[in-house]
């Protein structure tokens, strides 16, 4: 039994060499569109092993994003075979639930889930795990990264005052839990019109340099409001596997260069 007030036994992912949290202060600003073109752009058509884990159990989007309705494989040893698909390991409650199933459980079981889908689940060797994390500072992502060795978060957050607000609680935490935050990302940064290409800042400017500034962290991209990005979420087709050329796929290209740039760097 540990001491109380001693912090809980982290889980040994031996064969994982960086857990990346994809994180946001509140819903509904882009985070799981963030994390899957990150992940995807991260893979860099197969120049790193990588992973993805939809955390968010109460509203997993990974199915729909990357278009696979397939349950993974349970082996003979109950471990569990992750999906593959353009070139990264997936895992989501979402594969085990059909659209009707509501997700009534409590926080202690939302944990052993997602710990399940850590360390129950044949990842074999990876270079990096997204782990795409449910918004906010419940529970769930408090305790996710106190149990799983977090080498760093990204977090996503759009201009406006209120999810800047919100993020900075989140940056607080993973001060608090000791998680290095490696950067910010500001999703829906401008409209750019896909016919004349200007870009309107319809949701505000800055915000996202302030916040870096106040928490000392980089702002590691600006992703404008694209059309191409939300429909290729909608198909099943990310847009940096879809279109790797876009300008909003070459945008997450060098995303994820800053990323593994700053797990690369001494401590």
């Amino acid at each position: 039994m540990r001491p109380p007030g001693t912090p809980p036994q982290k889980i040994a992912l031996p064969h994982i060499k960086y857990v990346v949290a994809v994180a946001s202060g509140k819903g509904g600003v882009g985070k799981s569109t963030v994390a899957v073109n990150l992940a995807l752009a991260l893979a860099g058509e197969g120049r790193r092993r990588v992973g993805l884990v939809d955390a968010d159990v109460y509203g997993p989007s990974l199915p729909i994003m990357l278009g696979t309705d397939a349950r993974p494989r349970v082996g003979p040893d109950k471990r569990i075979h992750p999906l593959e698909r353009y070139g990264i390991k997936l895992m989501s409650m979402g594969f085990f639930l059909d659209e009707q199933s509501p997700v009534i459980w409590r926080g202690p079981i939302v944990m052993g889930i997602v710990r399940q889908f850590l360390r129950d689940v044949e990842w074999g060797e990876l270079d990096l795990l997204v782990v795409d994390l449910p918004p906010g500072t419940g529970d769930a992502p408090l305790t996710l990264v106190q149990q799983v060795p977090v080498a760093g978060a990204v977090v996503v957050t759009t201009p406006q005052d209120v999810a800047l607000l919100d993020v900075g609680r989140g940056m607080a935490m993973f001060a608090q839990v000791s998680t290095p935050v490696l950067g910010v990302v500001e999703n829906m940064s401008g409209y750019l019109c896909p016919r004349c290409g200007t870009e309107d800042p319809i949701f505000g400017r800055g915000g996202a340099d302030a916040l870096a500034a106040r928490f000392g962290v980089p702002v590691l991209a600006r992703i404008p409001l694209v059309p191409a990005l939300r429909e290729g979420g909608d198909a099943g087709r990310p847009l940096v596997a879809a279109q790797p050329e876009h300008p909003a796929s070459r945008l997450f290209a060098a995303l994820a260069g800053r990323v593994a740039d700053a797990l690369a760097a001494p401590a």
